[in-house]
């Protein structure tokens, strides 16, 4: 499957090295998040890497639910688990619970469906910054700290009316950042269609922490970066 290169499977353990981690976030997600580079203090598995796992390795059912519970580090064994029909987990070797997948409905395991969807929503959901972010900040008056940002994938789900499409289209259709302090939630609502039919819908929930007063050059410095950054990776693949 195309995640091959994105992660390693031994003695029933799944591993997910910074280096796959990191690549899969730029190349497959487009997502330049520094929490996801290989040398960040706090370096985290993209949760879309988790979440692509999870379709591939138990296929697309009609409405899932994933909870993201922690963040996964470098080389972490993990354990992919079907405690029942309607739920999945993703734990270690303690126990741990990383994400929890609820599911519901039908589910398809052909390999083209899934990867559509896959590819199509992980590209979506790499684009949080600055596409989506940033004007929702803007707005709010308040950004995140530009020394330590931190952007923490909290949630998501849909609902699927069918499971047959090899070329789905997934569109941003409502966006909104409430704010408590110096944490905030930004929920990401989408939907899918098929040649131009609607077939399904979903959100995306966020956590940023530490913020502050909005700075516009400040922002626009970190617009640049992630900017050259993408341009320097691409230059490289």
């Amino acid at each position: 499957m195309f995640l091959d290169d994105y992660h390693t499977v031994k003695d029933g353990r799944v591993r997910i090295t910074a280096d796959q981690a990191s690549h899969f976030a730029k190349y497959i997600s487009g997502d330049y998040n520094p929490i996801h580079n290989t040398d960040a203090r706090r370096f985290c598995v993209p949760g879309d890497l988790l979440f692509a796992l999870v379709l591939a390795y138990y296929g697309l059912s009609q409405c899932m639910t994933f909870h993201f519970r922690s963040m996964v580090g470098n080389d972490v064994p993990l354990i992919f688990e079907q405690p029942s029909d309607d739920v999945i987990v993703v734990a270690d070797e303690n126990g741990k619970h990383y994400l929890e997948v609820e599911r519901q409905g039908e589910t398809t395991r052909d390999p083209v469906v899934v990867e559509a969807f896959t590819r199509r929503y992980v590209s979506f959901s790499g684009k949080n910054f600055p596409h989506y972010l940033k004007p929702l900040m803007e707005d709010k008056g308040v950004m995140f700290n530009p020394q330590r940002p931190l952007v923490i994938y909290d949630s998501m789900g849909f609902a699927l009316d069918r499971l047959d499409v090899t070329d789905p289209g997934l569109t941003l259709s409502t966006s909104s950042f409430e704010v408590s302090g110096k944490r905030g939630e930004v929920l990401l609502e989408f939907r899918m269609t098929a040649a131009g039919v609607a077939i399904g819908h979903g959100s995306k929930k966020l956590v940023v922490s530490g913020l502050q007063p909005y700075d516009a050059n400040a922002m626009d410095a970190i617009v640049d970066e992630f900017y050259r950054l993408k341009a320097a990776y691409e230059a490289t693949v």
